[in-house]
């Protein structure tokens, strides 16, 4: 996996997307065709649900009685003795860029997935649990390179493809300590599989054909299965009758994850016809990969059920990852600032439009990849709003948009101008409750 794993990074870092728009519109796994996702263990979805999608992503300090927050596992801890459930769906459009001499080569992809079902229940008036399943990091990419040999009259084409992801399996609990200081834990099963496929052919242009002799294939999958875990706490004094502070944190240690690896290695003609036996290079060979450590706090200001305004910051230190062979991942660590708010006109109206809950949102990410010593910024806008449907107005039909741009179309650099759509679904209810006959 090593040999692939730099093959790809040094395609990346000269021009990964110069023959990768052969194809202009591609319907694809995860959120859409994506080269950065050949690196470290492919991109990540994004950590909250849809209401925290539409304002920013903030999440870390603000919670709320209708949706469930699923980033910082202590505010489950501030939930009303209410069952919610809650169902998002993540589609996200992209166009991606690069200058490849005197031309502007562009790719076209779209791509949607199940972003999360999650369900919270209460333990007693101060602790709540919760149970979610939802992916993690997705791998989806095609890339192609050709190199010319001396004599002009021919070359080698290689291809390279990455197709996966990881999924995580959680359970959290939230405990309320003291009047506003909550504590909690989340322990998460992480499984999934990552699968990277590289060939190499040479083409003989004299007579515009491949030779059919000349395809050599090399396969790497990769299986990960292990349990990992996250703190959070919080703390919301209130400042008046009708003002409350949020102040929240989590902590995600450095893990070491259990995965296990196969390559194989085979030559085949250009029909696909084998030339001989493949050739195991690794046959589940058991091995650790590394996660990094990630800090994440957040600060808002919130009008109760009316008006709230918050701030987050993260740190990720994908600088500490490591491959299943314990090799330096050629990630930095990164870093996330975001700010929202959300509205609601008169959340105590029996009238229909004061109900309905506004949001907005910025967000900056500058991530772990860098090329050609520039590292990759992410930049973006979001917008939502949440209907309130069903008897009392308790469930909610969420509609989240960002848009936003990574990259810049400078040198060898990609663009990547995106949109993403998550729509969620919460449905709240009074579970466990025992019947009273007159």
């Amino acid at each position: 996996m090593l040999r692939i794993y730099t093959r790809i990074s040094r395609v990346l870092c000269i021009s990964l997307l110069a023959t990768a728009a052969t194809s202009p519109i591609v319907l694809s796994q995860g959120l859409g065709s994506s080269p950065y996702s050949a690196l470290g263990l492919g991109e990540l979805y994004p950590l909250g649900n849809a209401t925290n999608i539409g304002m920013g992503g903030i999440g870390i300090s603000n919670a709320s009685p209708f949706y469930l927050n699923l980033q910082n596992p202590a505010l489950l801890g501030s939930r009303p003795p209410y069952t919610v459930f809650e169902v998002g769906l993540v589609g996200q459009s992209q166009v991606l860029s690069q200058n490849a001499g005197n031309s502007n080569l562009v790719q076209r992809n779209f791509g949607g997935n199940l972003g999360y079902l999650a369900l919270a229940f209460p333990a007693s008036s101060r602790w709540s649990m919760s149970l979610n399943l939802r992916p993690y990091t997705y791998v989806n990419y095609s890339l192609t390179q050709t190199d010319l040999f001396p004599e002009g009259t021919s070359a080698v084409r290689y291809n390279y493809t990455g197709k996966g992801g990881l999924n995580k399996a959680s359970f959290a609990t939230g405990y309320r300590f003291f009047k506003n200081l909550y504590f909690g834990f989340e322990a998460s099963f992480l499984f999934g599989n990552i699968t990277y496929s590289s060939d190499s052919r040479i083409i003989i242009s004299q007579i515009g054909i491949t030779d059919p002799n000349s395809v050599v294939t090399q396969l790497s999958r990769t299986n990960y299965k292990d349990v990992v875990w996250k703190l959070g706490a919080a703390w919301r004094p209130k400042l008046s009758d009708n003002w409350v502070l949020n102040l929240g944190a989590t902590y995600d240690p450095q893990m070491r994850v259990k995965a296990s690896q196969t390559e194989i290695y085979q030559e085949t003609t250009n029909a696909g016809l084998n030339l001989g036996a493949a050739d195991t290079l690794r046959n589940n060979s058991a091995g650790h990969a590394t996660l990094p450590e990630q800090l994440h706090f957040g600060v808002s200001l919130e009008r109760l059920n009316r008006f709230l305004v918050g701030v987050d910051v993260g740190f990720q230190k994908w600088g500490q990852y490591r491959t299943v062979d314990n090799k330096a991942g050629n990630l930095n660590d990164g870093m996330t600032v975001a700010t929202g708010l959300e509205y609601t006109p008169k959340p105590t109206s029996n009238k229909y439009t004061d109900l309905i809950t506004y949001r907005a949102g910025f967000q900056y990410n500058q991530m772990p990849y860098k090329l050609l010593g520039n590292q990759i910024n992410d930049v973006n806008v979001s917008a939502g709003v949440s209907l309130p449907v069903g008897a009392y107005y308790v469930n909610h039909i969420t509609l989240s948009l960002v848009g936003g741009q990574r990259g810049v179309l400078t040198g060898h650099q990609i663009r990547e101008q995106y949109v993403r759509i998550a729509l969620g679904f919460s449905l709240t209810d009074r579970w466990f409750r025992k019947p009273v006959i007159d």
